[in-house]
């Protein structure tokens, strides 16, 4: 949720009413109840990442017993990139009630706001942190023909674009937008490359990026002139595994392709 504002009369309610309020930090939870004039009414139990496992069981056993357990996370969607999943996965095992109150949620209003086709998407989480699995990551997407939405920190998010840019192409249309529903919130659209720039001076706040499909690829690009595009990136200082990455970007061709070609053309050169 970005503002008190956004919360509906039902959540109001399940906050007054529930037996049970399980909280991601149960001291944001006071202070959302506060802003929006409303006392906690049951009690008030925390429900974060660590102890997720051990809270679920006991919270199902409740419900079970007849109480009404409401869980609220701090800045997003339940069960989406935020605790949530194992108490709905052992509520439905156990066949009870789940329901959700819909609320804002940084996904579809990012993928409004970015301008990109929106369709079909898909939602990808949080970006990988090591760089090879973002790489590996990036790599998968360089075909992916729906929009793509992800999170991202702010304190990452310079090198994820600059990855992107490399692996997708500069000219990747993409969208970042930052404090969604907040004050301060800002959407910034363009070019991966010219998103990578941009962010290298610092960004803060909750992220949410949007990359477009690759309905925009070059199907008819040959592989001949991906080859000659890699040339002339390593006759420019590139090694040549990232000049093939590059050439690649936007066409059909893989690295490994592209790579193995340019191997066999030099091979038929030096012939």
């Amino acid at each position: 949720m970005g503002q008190p504002g956004d919360a509906s009369p039902r959540l109001r309610e399940a906050l007054a009413s529930a037996d049970i309020v399980a909280a991601e930090d149960t001291r944001r939870a006071r202070g959302l109840a506060s802003s929006l004039d409303v006392t906690i009414g049951g009690k008030l139990v925390s429900y974060y990442d660590h102890v997720e496992a051990q809270r679920a069981p006991q919270l199902v056993e409740a419900i079970a017993d007849g109480a009404t357990v409401l869980l609220i996370t701090d800045a997003g969607m339940p069960s989406v990139s935020d605790p949530g999943y194992r108490l709905v996965a052992a509520c439905a095992a156990a066949d009870l009630r789940v329901t959700c109150l819909p609320g804002p949620s940084a996904v579809t209003t990012a993928l409004a706001l970015s301008a990109l086709p929106s369709e079909r998407f898909c939602f990808d989480g949080f970006a990988p942190r090591k760089p090879g699995a973002r790489h590996d990551w990036l790599a998968s997407l360089r075909t992916e023909p729906r929009t793509v939405v992800f999170f991202e920190s702010p304190h990452r998010l310079a090198q994820t674009l600059a990855d992107a840019a490399q692996v997708l192409g500069d000219d990747r249309p993409a969208a970042v937008c930052r404090e969604l529903t907040k004050t301060y919130e800002e959407v910034k659209r363009g070019g991966l490359g010219e998103l990578a720039r941009w962010a290298a001076d610092g960004v803060k706040g909750e992220i949410t990026v949007v990359v477009a499909g690759a309905s925009a690829i070059d199907d008819e690009a040959d592989l001949e002139s991906v080859v000659a595009a890699a040339e002339r990136l390593a006759d420019a200082g590139s090694r040549l595994k990232d000049a093939c990455e590059q050439a690649a970007a936007g066409t059909p061709f893989s690295r490994r392709e592209v790579y193995e070609a340019v191997l066999a053309a030099r091979r038929a050169a030096d012939n």
